[in-house]
């Protein structure tokens, strides 16, 4: 099936294991909160238990380094592409309130990104995460 949006993350490829999978959780949810159309429907298994709905399209996971992820937002923001965003101190805090305080204290060019996610126009991520390559 091929979707109009694409939803993609790029991760910054240095990070230990657990914060990678951290960052793609919270940014992964950032695209859920903003554009709850693209939930799909509760899921139901041969027993009848019932599950939560997902994300109803592909998600596909970049890799970069820090300042690929810096080119990135930038591009995205020049594109009128909103995104989500996770910093580095956002791994030191403990909640919502705490995370937003970290990342208004430093101005955009300055952001120590260690992941970015965005849902647009296919052909508007394509173009921004041209040259990136699946995090592996």
């Amino acid at each position: 099936m091929q979707f109009d949006t694409k939803i993609a993350l790029v991760i910054r490829t240095d990070l230990e294991a657990w914060q990678k999978l951290n960052v793609a959780a919270f940014l992964t949810s950032g695209i859920a909160a903003a554009f709850p159309e693209c939930i799909g429907e509760p899921y139901e298994d041969g027993s009848g238990t019932p599950y939560h709905p997902l994300i109803g399209q592909p998600i596909l996971v970049y890799g970069a380094d820090g300042p690929g992820l810096s080119r990135a937002l930038d591009f995205f923001f020049n594109d009128t592409a909103t995104t989500e965003i996770y910093t580095e101190a956002m791994f030191k805090t403990t909640h919502d309130a705490a995370n937003r305080e970290v990342v208004k204290a430093v101005a955009r060019a300055d952001l120590p990104l260690v992941g970015l996610a965005v849902r647009a126009d296919r052909k508007v991520v394509d173009k921004i995460l041209d040259g990136l390559k699946f995090h592996s």
